[in-house]
């Protein structure tokens, strides 16, 4: 990948100044469509790896990924202050668009824009796609939650005391400049009574953009209720099984999970020419 570059985003009601870490990767060319990354809950830039450059280089697009804020080396989260229940759509609806407008992705760039999220970062994709639904081309689930399994918090519990007991900590410090922002912004919501209630199917109708649903069978965070529950919501999506690949399957089962996406997103470009 290329060296990391930061773009400064104004205060605004619904967020501080932020320093958001991102990186271009991919085709040279801006006449080439944008795919835009969403990281894990857990993720970063570093945390992607080379993944995002493969997969833009398999699909002949530009990339662009970024930490959101609390995670990598962009801005940590403040000293006791904790993510809300509805922090997803506020990093769709807010921090998102402004990061784009802050980057001068123009209206036009965007209406060829790809989202391609994990885990948090699909949810906040789907959350992107139904509030700006004809500002992107299309996109790509990974993994998603668009509502709170038991699998789920019991796997984040676990991880909780891994975290607090194993070497887990000192791995993720590799990843992240304040590694107990990254961790806990993201296991404390995720535990607290008030998030089993979090539920987005009620948004997912308004997508109209091309939608892949993407869940490998073997995922220890969530189930195919999950992206059952897309399809359902969303008709025009395609749902998508892989067969192993766990939580993780851009790093567990490369191979299928780059096929479906470039069969899906090859698919959309031979209807629309």
């Amino acid at each position: 990948m290329n060296e990391s570059k930061f773009a400064d985003l104004p205060a605004t009601d619904a967020h501080d100044a932020l320093r958001i870490e991102y990186r271009w990767i991919g085709a040279a060319d801006g006449e080439a469509p944008l795919a835009v990354f969403l990281h894990e809950g857990l993720g970063s830039i570093a945390m992607w790896k080379d993944w995002p450059a493969a997969l833009c280089a398999r699909l002949g697009m530009r990339g662009l990924v970024y930490s959101r804020p609390g995670y990598g080396r962009s801005t940590p989260r403040a000293p006791g202050v904790k993510w809300p229940v509805d922090f997803m759509a506020g990093q769709a609806r807010e921090v998102l668009p402004a990061l784009l407008d802050a980057l001068g992705v123009s209206a036009a760039e965007r209406t060829r824009m790809w989202l391609i999220g994990h885990s948090d970062g699909a949810s906040i994709a789907l959350l992107y796609a139904a509030a700006f639904p004809e500002a992107l081309d299309g996109a790509v689930a990974i993994a998603p939650h668009v509502f709170v399994e038991d699998v789920s918090i019991e796997s984040i519990g676990e991880a909780k005391v891994a975290y607090e007991t194993t070497r887990l900590r000192e791995k993720l410090a590799r990843y992240h400049d304040d590694v107990d922002s990254a961790f806990y912004g993201w296991n404390d919501i995720w535990l607290d009574p008030a998030f089993r209630a979090w539920n987005i199917v009620g948004d997912l109708p308004s997508i109209r953009a091309p939608l892949l649903a993407v869940q490998a069978v073997d995922d220890h965070y969530g189930t195919m209720a999950q992206v059952e529950a897309i399809g359902a919501a969303v008709p025009h999506a395609r749902v998508h099984a892989l067969a192993h690949g766990g939580h993780s399957p851009h790093r567990d089962a490369p191979q299928p999970l780059d096929d479906a996406i470039e069969q899906f997103i090859s698919a959309q470009r031979k209807s629309a020419a």
